[in-house]
């Protein structure tokens, strides 16, 4: 397979025009992590069929490919064009022709935003109270509310005492609410230093009357000065009054205009849909719950904080447009802010007309090989039988938990190197949490065992509905654990040496954007 290459130069030269492009990391998020380009968006070859269509929709995208060496690169290139995508070249040289011609290499997740956070702070100096600070205010029982700004099972994991959880696109909307004395002290944290950072600065840009800080290194700062976290918690916003969101609806219109938000109705989103040579993106930040209740036709559910901290997960063309909408003129405008000072042409969708579609965002995606689905039942009798092996394709964490007994963890990435592993059998069983994954690797295993090959119809979810029970642990692990990279701030037993080191390298990010020169970034 012989596949047109790209440059980085080529690359470079695109992000300073601002053209659109999408450069695709397809090893998996561990490896990822380690090191790539700023607006490398990581789409493993393992997923692809389950990402690709949502985060680069539009088929004629100029989209490069790349690994580091290990041969994927050209598997997801042929898999690109077979599914009708046009412009798709493998990067020159993968990532050590990058790093050859002089491109900077990122480490760790959400580089972009990270980096962007960093430069936030540098620029308008946000104010932040150290982890001592913060828990002497609290032990003196001062008039001080602390909004916690991740997703909420983040929250519920660990968090500050006395914090409620509230998603940065909420903290505008909510605040009133929250503390609605103007001499209310309002703390902002996270679990390390960006969402802190950018959620207080939305309340600083907001002009809220309240005196605004954020924790300084959130959770993990909280964690080496030695102090205790809370586990569980489950205190949450709550709703707000028609006035509150008036005066908030008004203070993030006039942030939204500042960073030179653009405004659209619906005849415009429609003809931006229709544009020819664009990609126009519709997301809906408010919560998920409000989402599945009733969104617009064709628009995803992402809340507004989690889009600003993870645009490239979802918004994978760099250089595309990007449309918000909510119901109530504040989590849009506030996160469209953020995205247009990060290079973004970004819109807020006005007057958007009736939320007609409810339930859950469902992703577009290939059809699947065809195959042969089998029931739970089935597969306990083969499994009694002897000479089956299940192939388990979900993620390596769920796989830990629970999964069908006997069932070896594998990577579509590293397939062959996991069948040769395992004894032969006489047939093989795929599955994963629901078998949507697990049905596109049917052909693959095929062509490598020259078995049967089945599917377990409704997955690992069906097996343990059935109640034929789940074996948990990591007995059965045939491929390394690669495809989840462990944030250092991540759970509850993260090493000092570690949370210091990941503190460490924040600090660097501003310094790094300089030298790699393409981020288009502008802080109002």
């Amino acid at each position: 397979m012989n596949h047109p290459t790209r440059s980085y130069n080529e690359i470079r030269s695109a992000l300073l025009a601002r053209h659109e492009l999408a450069l695709l990391d397809v090893r998996e998020e561990d490896p990822y992590a380690q090191g790539h380009p700023l607006f490398a968006a990581n789409v493993p070859l393992s997923k692809l069929e389950l990402e690709v269509f949502a985060r680069v929709p539009r088929r004629d995208t100029q989209v490069t490919v790349y690994d580091d060496g290990e041969g994927l690169a050209e598997q997801a290139a042929e898999r690109l064009k077979g599914w009708g995508y046009t412009d798709v070249a493998v990067l020159e040289g993968g990532l050590a022709g990058w790093r050859g011609a002089g491109g900077e290499l990122f480490i760790d997740v959400n580089v972009p935003s990270k980096a962007f956070g960093e430069l936030v702070e540098a620029e308008r100096h946000t104010p932040s109270l150290g982890a001592e600070q913060v828990k002497a205010l609290l032990d003196s029982q001062a008039d001080v509310v602390v909004l916690d700004a991740r997703r909420f099972d983040e929250y519920q994991t660990m968090s500050i005492p006395q914090g409620v959880s509230v998603p940065g696109a909420e903290l505008v909307l909510r605040v009133g609410e929250l503390a609605p004395d103007p001499a209310t002290r309002v703390i902002v944290n996270c679990a390390g230093r960006t969402r802190s950072i950018i959620g207080t600065q939305s309340l600083v840009n907001a002009g809220i009357p309240n005196p605004v800080s954020a924790l300084r290194n959130g959770t993990i700062g909280w964690t080496l000065a030695g102090q205790t976290l809370e586990h569980g918690q489950a205190r949450h916003f709550g709703p707000v009054t028609e006035t509150t969101r008036a005066v908030a609806s008004a203070k993030a219109r006039a942030v939204a205009d500042r960073a030179g938000v653009a405004r659209a109705n619906p005849e415009v989103l429609r003809r931006w849909q229709a544009e020819a040579g664009r990609t126009t993106y519709l997301f809906d930040v408010r919560t998920p719950h409000e989402y599945e209740a009733g969104h617009l036709p064709g628009a995803r559910g992402v809340p507004g904080g989690q889009l600003v901290q993870e645009t490239d997960h979802v918004a994978s063309v760099r250089g595309a447009r990007i449309v918000l909408v909510d119901d109530e003129g504040v989590r849009a405008n506030m996160s469209a802010s953020w995205l247009a000072q990060m290079g973004w042409e970004v819109a807020v969708l006005d007057e958007p007309g009736a939320f007609s579609e409810t339930g859950p965002w469902s992703a577009p995606r290939p059809a699947a090989p065809a195959s042969e689905r089998i029931a739970p039942e089935t597969l306990r009798n083969w499994l009694a039988e002897g000479g089956t092996q299940v192939l388990d394709f979900t993620a390596s964490a769920n796989h830990i938990k629970g999964h069908v007994p006997g069932a070896a963890w594998v990577l579509r990435s590293q397939l062959a190197h996991a069948l040769n592993r395992l004894p032969a059998a006489q047939r093989y069983v795929l599955t994963c949490g629901t078998s949507l994954l697990a049905g596109y690797a049917v052909n693959e295993v095929e062509a490598m065992t020259g078995k049967p090959v089945f599917v377990l119809d409704g997955g690992n979810a069906a097996w343990a509905a059935a109640g034929l029970g789940l074996e948990t642990g990591d007995a059965h692990l045939a491929a390394p654990r690669i495809d989840r990279y462990r944030r250092p701030y991540e759970g509850t037993d993260a090493p000092r040496q570690a949370m210091q080191a990941y503190l460490d390298w924040e600090f660097g990010l501003v310094a790094q954007l300089g030298r790699d020169g393409t981020h288009g970034f502008n802080v109002i």
